[in-house]
C-alpha cells in the first residue's frame, strides 16, 4: 500500500567533519585523516503512517480485539458502516486477453443488450464479434464498448486467475482495451487480506486488516479514471480468488461492512510492515502538511515480534553513499535532521564540492531502506603525521557519529586487531589517546563495521652525548634492543652528513671511540617496527 504525499519539503542544515583533537601546544599538529565510513541501520519496514501490521498481530496476541486495535492506530476514530457495497478494481491494460467459464454466462454491450454465452474462452481485444451460439445461422456481429462479462453460476477468470463480480472491457485506444473487476466490496476485501496479511496471522488481527483495508480502499477511491481502485501498492495489492483462505474469509465476514470513521466520515487508514516501536504522524513525513488528528504518532511496543523491528547496520562505501545521495564532489560527512518519531526529514551530505540535500523519503528509495526511520552513522579516525616518541602518548581524533558506544582498535603482531579501548562519543566525536610501543595502525569499529585504519608512526627516543675531551660519541635507545644502525650525523650548512656507524648493545647503548671535530652532531637510529629517531642535536 502506498502514501500520496501531502507535500514534501527539503530542509537544510550545516554541518562537517569534526576537527582533529588539539595537542598539548596551543598550535595544532597537520594530521592525517581516514576517508570517513559509513554505515546505515534503522528501524521498521514501510512508511510509518497508521497501523503497524507487526503490531496489530502482537496486540492481538496480548488480547486486543480487532477494533481496540484501530482505535489505537487511528486515534480519535469510531467503527460504523460502509457507504458503498460495490467497487471497480483496474486488472489489466493490454492489447488483448483471455476471459473464460466454466459454466455459462453473458456480455452486456454498451445499449444494454445482453447476449449469452457458452461455457469456454474468449479472446477479447478492441474489436469483439458476438455470434449467437443458439442460431447456427447467425453471422459474427460486433458489439459496442464498453463490454461487460457477467458470471453465471461460477465465477469468471482473466488470464487464468478468478475473479468474483464482473469483467468491464473499456476501449483505451484502437489497439488497447482496459478491464476492470467490478465487485461487491466485502468480495473484494476477501482478496485484500490474505494478500497483505499472512493468512495465519491471529484472528483479531486479521479482523483489523479486513477493516482497515475496507477503508482504506474507500478513501482513496479513482473515480475519474473509469476505475476506483489500482491492484497493487499503488493501492492495495488484490489477488483474486486464488489467494482467498478461510481463516480471512471468516475475519472479512465477521466484519462485514465496517469502516473505520472520524467525524462520520472514512478514514484514510493507512498501513504497513512494521514500525519499529512508534508509528509516525503525517507531519512527520510530511512537514508542510496540515494535521490529520487520526494520524498521529502512538506507541508500538509489541511491533518487537517482526524481524524488521531492528535492522543494519549496513556498510556504504562513500561512493556508493555518494552516489545515492548526489552529493557534489568526494563524499565528507552526512547529516540527517528527524521528527520526535525518528523518521528522517531531512537529510545533508557534505561534499569537496558543496552540499546536497534531500528528504528522508528520498533517501530511503534512492539507497533502498526499509524505512526512513533510520540513523546515518560515521566512523573516521585521524593521527597527527609526525612519529611519536617512543614513551610517550598522543591523541587521536575521531568522528563516531550514529552510535552510543564505539571500540578503538589497534593492528596486533599477528595481524589481527585487538580493541584497545571501548569510547562514548560526545557530540559524535572521540579523542582517544593512545601510547603505542612501536608503529602501529589504529581503527574505529562497531561490530563488524570498521573506519578505515590510519597509521600511528613510533620513533625510537635517542640521546646523544659528546665528552668534554672531545674523545667520542655514547648515548641509549629506547626501547633497548640489540642491532639496531645508529648513524652519528654532522651538520654541514643545511644538510646532515654520516660520520659514523654503530650497532646498539642488548641494553641499547652505543659508544663511538674516535676524536670528535668541532661541531653540531645528531644521531639517527633505523630499529624495526618503527619510523627513524632522532637525538637532539648536540654542539662540540
Amino acid at each position: 500500500m502506498s502514501i500520496r504525499p501531502f507535500a514534501i519539503v527539503l530542509v537544510a542544515a550545516a554541518l562537517g567533519l569534526t576537527g582533529a583533537a588539539p595537542s598539548s601546544s596551543k598550535t595544532i599538529p597537520p594530521t592525517i585523516r581516514t576517508q570517513p565510513t559509513f554505515f546505515i541501520s534503522g528501524h521498521g519496514w514501510g512508511h510509518g503512517l497508521g497501523m503497524s501490521q507487526y503490531g496489530a498481530y502482537g496486540y492481538a496476541q496480548h488480547g486486543w480485539t480487532y477494533d481496540r486495535i484501530l482505535k489505537h492506530y487511528y486515534t480519535g476514530t469510531t467503527i460504523g458502516q460502509a457507504p458503498v457495497s460495490r467497487v471497480r478494481v483496474l486488472l489489466l491494460d493490454s492489447k488483448k486477453a483471455t476471459i473464460a467459464s466454466k459454466l455459462p454466462f453473458q456480455v452486456v454491450d454498451a445499449t444494454g443488450s445482453k447476449h449469452a454465452l457458452d461455457a469456454g474462452s474468449y479472446a477479447v481485444g478492441p474489436g469483439f464479434k458476438y455470434t449467437d451460439p443458439t442460431n447456427s445461422q447467425a453471422k459474427p456481429a460486433a458489439l459496442p464498448y464498453p463490454l461487460e462479462f457477467r458470471p453465471g453460476a461460477t465465477a469468471l477468470s482473466l488470464n487464468g486467475r478468478g475473479y468474483r463480480g464482473s469483467l468491464r472491457v473499456l476501449k483505451l485506444t484502437p489497439a488497447k482495451v482496459r478491464i476492470v473487476n467490478v465487485v461487491d466490496l466485502d468480495f473484494y476485501i476477501r482478496g485484500v487480506v490474505p494478500s497483505e496479511m499472512p493468512k495465519t496471522w491471529a484472528p483479531e488481527a486479521l479482523k483489523a486488516q479486513a477493516v482497515a483495508a475496507r477503508s482504506y480502499a474507500l478513501s482513496h477511491l479513482h473515480a475519474a479514471a473509469g476505475f476506483d481502485l489500482y491492484p497493487d501498492t499503488r493501492d492495495q495489492v488484490y489477488l483474486g480468488i486464488p489467494h482467498e483462505a478461510p481463516s480471512t474469509n471468516a475475519a472479512v465476514n465477521a466484519t462485514a461492512g465496517q469502516v473505520v470513521l472520524y467525524k462520520g466520515k472514512v478514514a484514510s487508514t493507512y498501513f504497513f510492515s512494521t514500525s519499529g516501536g512508534r508509528t509516525a504522524s503525517v507531519q512527520d513525513l510530511y512537514p508542510d502538511s496540515p494535521p490529520v488528528p487520526y494520524l498521529v504518532s502512538v506507541p508500538d511496543p509489541y511491533d518487537s515480534i517482526s524481524p524488521y523491528h531492528d535492522w543494519g547496520p549496513f556498510r556504504y562505501t562513500a561512493r556508493k553513499l555518494a552516489r545515492g545521495l548526489k552529493s557534489p564532489g568526494k563524499l565528507l560527512d552526512v547529516k540527517t535532521v528527524a521528527a520526535s518519531s525518528g523518521r528522517v526529514q531531512s537529510v545533508v551530505a557534505t561534499g569537496s564540492k558543496g552540499e546536497a540535500t534531500a528528504t528522508g523519503s528520498e533517501v530511503r528509495s534512492a539507497l533502498g531502506l526499509r524505512s526512513t526511520w533510520f540513523q546515518v552513522g560515521v566512523l573516521a579516525l585521524g593521527a597527527p603525521t609526525t612519529p611519536l616518541t617512543y614513551g610517550t602518548a598522543t591523541a587521536l581524533s575521531g568522528t563516531a557519529r550514529g552510535v552510543s558506544s564505539v571500540e578503538l582498535q589497534q593492528l596486533g603482531s599477528a595481524g589481527d586487531w585487538q580493541t584497545v579501548s571501548t569510547l562514548t562519543p560526545r557530540g559524535g566525536s572521540v579523542a582517544p589517546r593512545v601510547k603505542p610501543q612501536q608503529s602501529s595502525q589504529f581503527r574505529l569499529a562497531v561490530g563488524k563495521i570498521a573506519s578505515d585504519p590510519v597509521p600511528v608512526a613510533v620513533a625510537p627516543s635517542v640521546r646523544l652525548h659528546v665528552p668534554a675531551q672531545l674523545t667520542g660519541f655514547w648515548g641509549a635507545v629506547k626501547p633497548a634492543a640489540a642491532g639496531s644502525t645508529v648513524t652519528v650525523q654532522r651538520q654541514a650548512g643545511a644538510a646532515w652528513r654520516a660520520v659514523a656507524r654503530v650497532k646498539t648493545t642488548a641494553q641499547g647503548r652505543f659508544t663511538v671511540p674516535r676524536a670528535v671535530a668541532p661541531g653540531t652532531y645528531r644521531a639517527r637510529v633505523s630499529a624495526k617496527g618503527f619510523a627513524p629517531g632522532l637525538s637532539k642535536p648536540v654542539t662540540a
